[in-house]
């Protein structure tokens, strides 16, 4: 496998930071790869600009910054701003065509997706749009496989919140699946 560098970048309250600790876990528990994982915060908690960094890969990981992702994740126009200029050439550039308006292009593909909008329209709990946003990211980079992520689900949250979640990170697959064909 070659190591993946990701960097979920959002607001506080989305869950960018919960993402990035699922995928992870996800990757060490159950894919039996490598991962780090850390996180940025701004000023405010909830409202204020997060960042949240994975490496994934089968061979020894060094440094834990990313520095230039191969898939960057922008749920904002904010973090957008902030971090376009740093993914990857020939990377991957997923973002929510709901908080997110593409400005510049850059050297990657861009999949603009309606991440919010869907969890909305078929589950109605924004809670839930991380987990989403995660199946789209699995389904595009096939790093870990859905059952993985619903593995480390099970024993992070409530067993009430599951079928929620399963039906989130369904979503978001057949969204990316949808975009890929």
């Amino acid at each position: 496998m070659e190591r993946c560098r990701l960097v979920f970048s959002g607001s506080g309250g989305q869950g960018v930071i919960t993402a990035a600790v699922v995928l992870a876990e996800a990757a060490v528990l159950y894919e039996n790869l490598i991962a780090v994982q850390s996180q940025a915060y701004g000023p405010a908690a909830r409202g204020g600009a997060t960042r949240s960094d994975v490496i994934i890969s089968d061979s020894d990981i060094n440094y834990p910054k990313v520095i230039q992702p191969n898939v960057l994740v922008c749920l904002t126009q904010e973090a957008y701003n902030n971090f376009y200029p740093i993914i990857r050439p020939g990377g991957l550039l997923i973002t929510d065509n709901r908080y997110v308006k593409i400005q510049r292009k850059v050297d990657a593909q861009q999949k603009e997706l309606p991440m919010h909008h869907t969890v909305m329209e078929k589950i109605g709990k924004s809670i839930v749009f991380n987990i989403c946003m995660l199946g789209v990211v699995i389904s595009l980079t096939a790093l870990v496989k859905s059952e993985s992520i619903m593995k480390v689900l099970e024993n992070r949250i409530p067993s009430s919140s599951l079928e929620m979640n399963r039906k989130a990170l369904n979503l978001g697959v057949k969204l990316a699946e949808d975009v890929k064909s």
